[in-house]
C-alpha cells in the first residue's frame, strides 16, 4: 500500500499514451517492449503507456519500465484480476483497502482519518487504499495523472493509477536504472524491506519473461516446442536429482551444498533438458556430461556465438572433456540460457556467462 511518507542429473563427479497492441520503444531508448504471462493485456497496456507519459509528468526520469510498475502492481492488486477492466482502463468493481482505523487489519496500526468525504475510496470517516496500486487518496491527488485524457484523474483507472505510480516512483528525478534508486523509490512506496525484496523479485521475473518472449517469438517447429516448455518451468524450485521427461517430481539426498531432493518437487539442470526435449519427442540421457554426446557437439572454443536457440548448453571443470560436464542448460539467444541453477533457486533466464567452466553445446534439433 502506498503511503505518504547441479544436481544428481547435472554433477559428473570429478575423480574423488499508445495504442494497447503495440509492442514499444520509450523516449531516450527505455524498452517497453516485451510480455509476460499472468499479466491482463488491458493493465499490461496501462504500466507501457505509463512508461511513455511519466516522460512527460517528470521529464527528468530515467529508468522507468513496465516491469517496475508490474512489480508493484502485482503485490498490491494482483493486476486487477477477478476485477473487469473496460476498454477505457476503468476498473470494477473498485479495489479498496481495509479501512485505516488503526485496528490492524491489512498491517496498519495508525489511524488515517477521512480526507475526500469517501469520494474514491466510499468511507467518510477513515481512509483506504484504492485503485490497483493502492494510493491513500490523499497521495493520489498530489501524484495522479488523467494518462486517458478523458478530462478526469481517477485512482480506479487504470491509466490513471499507473502514471500515478510512475510519477511518485520518479519523483526527485530519481534514475531507476540504478539498483540503488529503484530500491529507494520502492522503500518509500512502502516503508518495508520486505516489500521492497517481493516488489524486487517480481521485477526481475517480468524482466526474465519478457527476455524469454522475444526470443521464443523467432523460434519455430520443435525448438519453439522445447523453449516453450522450459520456460514455463519458470519459478520451479531446483530439487537435487528431480524432473524427468513427465515433468517435475522429487529428488533425491542429497548435493553437496546438503539439499535433500527427496523434499523438493522441482527440476534440476538435467531434469529440465529432459523435460522440455521430451516435449519434442526427444529421449536425452539423465546426466549431464552423457547429453553432451548426442547430437552436434559445439566446441567451447568456437564460442557462444555458434549456439542457436534450441541447443544444449554446457559446462565442465575441463571444457574439452565431456566427462567432466557438471551442468546443461537450454540456449535461448541472445546470450541467455533457460537454466536450473544450484539448489536454493528456481528455473529461470541467466546469461550464459553467469556461470564459469563454459564447455560449449550440443544441437539436438
Amino acid at each position: 500500500m502506498l503511503i505518504l511518507v547441479c544436481a544428481v542429473g547435472c554433477v559428473a563427479p570429478m575423480v574423488s499514451r499508445i495504442s494497447a497492441a503495440t509492442s514499444l520503444s520509450g523516449a531516450q531508448g527505455e524498452d517497453i517492449g516485451g510480455s509476460a504471462p499472468g499479466i491482463p493485456d488491458r493493465m499490461l497496456a496501462a504500466y507501457k503507456n505509463a512508461v511513455v507519459g511519466v516522460k512527460e509528468v517528470v521529464p527528468e526520469c530515467r529508468g522507468m519500465r513496465w516491469q517496475i510498475l508490474a512489480g508493484i502492481a502485482r503485490i498490491e492488486s494482483n493486476h486487477a484480476i477477478g476485477h473487469s477492466v473496460s476498454a477505457a482502463g476503468n476498473i470494477s468493481p473498485h479495489i479498496l483497502g481495509p479501512a485505516l482505523n488503526g485496528s490492524g487489519a491489512g498491517g496498519n496500526t495508525t489511524v488515517f482519518p477521512d480526507t475526500d468525504g469517501g469520494e474514491w475510496d466510499g468511507d467518510p470517516v477513515y481512509e483506504r487504499a484504492v485503485g490497483p496500486f493502492q494510493f491513500l487518496p490523499q497521495t493520489f491527488r498530489a501524484y495522479g495523472q488523467d494518462a486517458n485524457g478523458d478530462g478526469v484523474t481517477d485512482p480506479h483507472n487504470a491509466d490513471d493509477a499507473a502514471l500515478g505510480a510512475a510519477a511518485y516512483l520518479c519523483r526527485e528525478g530519481r534514475n531507476l536504472k540504478d539498483e540503488g534508486q529503484l530500491k529507494r523509490a520502492i522503500f518509500v512506496y512502502n516503508h518495508s524491506d520486505a516489500y521492497v525484496a517481493d516488489v524486487l523479485s517480481w521485477i526481475h521475473r517480468y524482466d526474465e519473461a519478457s527476455a524469454g518472449a522475444g526470443e521464443l517469438g523467432q523460434a519455430t517447429g520443435d525448438v519453439r516446442t522445447v523453449l516453450s516448455a522450459a520456460l514455463a518451468q519458470k519459478g520451479v524450485p531446483y530439487s537435487w536429482g528431480g524432473g524427468n521427461a513427465k515433468g517435475r517430481s522429487r529428488g533425491v539426498c542429497c548435493s553437496p551444498g546438503g539439499q535433500d531432493g527427496r523434499t523438493v518437487n522441482g527440476f534440476d539442470c538435467s531434469g529440465l533438458t529432459v523435460y522440455a526435449f521430451a516435449q519434442a519427442g526427444v529421449q536425452l540421457p539423465r546426466l549431464a556430461a552423457h547429453q553432451a554426446g548426442v547430437g552436434t557437439r559445439i566446441p567451447a572454443s568456437a564460442g557462444v556465438g555458434a549456439l542457436k536457440p534450441g541447443d544444449l548448453v554446457f559446462y565442465g571443470y575441463i571444457p574439452t572433456r565431456d566427462s567432466t560436464i557438471h551442468h546443461v542448460g537450454i540456449y535461448l539467444g541472445n546470450g541467455q540460457m533457460i537454466n536450473a541453477p544450484r539448489p536454493g533457486t528456481n528455473v529461470r533466464v541467466d546469461s550464459v556467462s553467469s556461470m564459469t567452466d563454459y564447455a560449449g553445446g550440443a544441437r539436438i534439433l
